[in-house]
């Protein structure tokens, strides 16, 4: 039985759904809520390098002191936590997708850079927490992707080695993480991230949309 892990952002859409959206959201942020007065200026690899990773190790790319870390990732959390669920929803067929693969047996697992408090909020608000039996965030390990642990964590939660893994993820970490972890890498292209910015991290199959997957599993085998 193929056993399919999701990383959050492949199920639910927040304001960072575009690298172009993301940057201008991240400068704003920065500009209003620390003492930091010149623009942020960083290469296309610098912003794609934080995206996917725990929250306080992607914010210090933006600002220039532990301070101005400590309080952009304090008044990032208030912001998150007062408009999540105005700013957060399930990408169209997200819901009925995991329906149907639980419907064929699928176990699924989630892993996440989110702090697990986000993760769970976010899972619960568009209602898809009960689909998954693993849960992976921030707060459940110490190592975070692009290392292959907190996959290989996932999966052995759930009782299944990589060899019977498909990992879906939008970010370059996701991929790389997946790869690492020797699970079936599979890039979803409705996140953040285009199909030539994830090509160079070579996953093995690309996704359109989250309704394909089943298909995708047929087509694997694992139907």
């Amino acid at each position: 039985m193929e056993n399919s892990i999701y990383q959050k952002t492949t199920a639910s859409r927040t304001p960072e759904k575009s690298l172009e959206a993301y940057k201008v959201w991240i400068r704003e942020i920065a500009r209003r809520l620390t003492t930091q007065e010149t623009e942020i200026k960083l290469t296309e690899e610098e912003w794609i390098a934080g995206i996917g990773t725990p929250l306080r190790k992607q914010l210090a790319a933006f600002v220039d002191s532990e301070s101005d870390i400590d309080l952009l990732v304090d008044r990032y959390r208030t912001y998150q936590r007062v408009h999540h669920d105005r700013l957060t929803s399930a990408y169209p067929g997200t819901i009925e997708t995991l329906k149907e693969l639980d419907k064929r047996g699928h176990p699924m697992g989630i892993v996440t850079s989110k702090s697990n408090e986000m993760m769970n909020k976010g899972l619960d608000w568009v209602g898809i927490g009960q689909f998954f039996r693993a849960k992976i965030g921030a707060d459940s390990c110490n190592i975070h992707k692009p290392d292959p642990f907190p996959v290989r964590l996932a999966l052995d939660e759930l009782g299944y080695t990589t060899e019977e893994a498909v990992f879906v993820g939008d970010s370059p970490h996701d991929i790389a993480s997946g790869n690492a972890a020797r699970v079936i890498s599979v890039a979803a292209l409705w996140g953040p991230f285009t199909k030539d910015q994830l090509q160079p991290y070579h996953p093995k199959r690309y996704l359109e949309r989250i309704t394909d997957l089943p298909s995708l599993l047929d087509t694997l085998g694992h139907g």
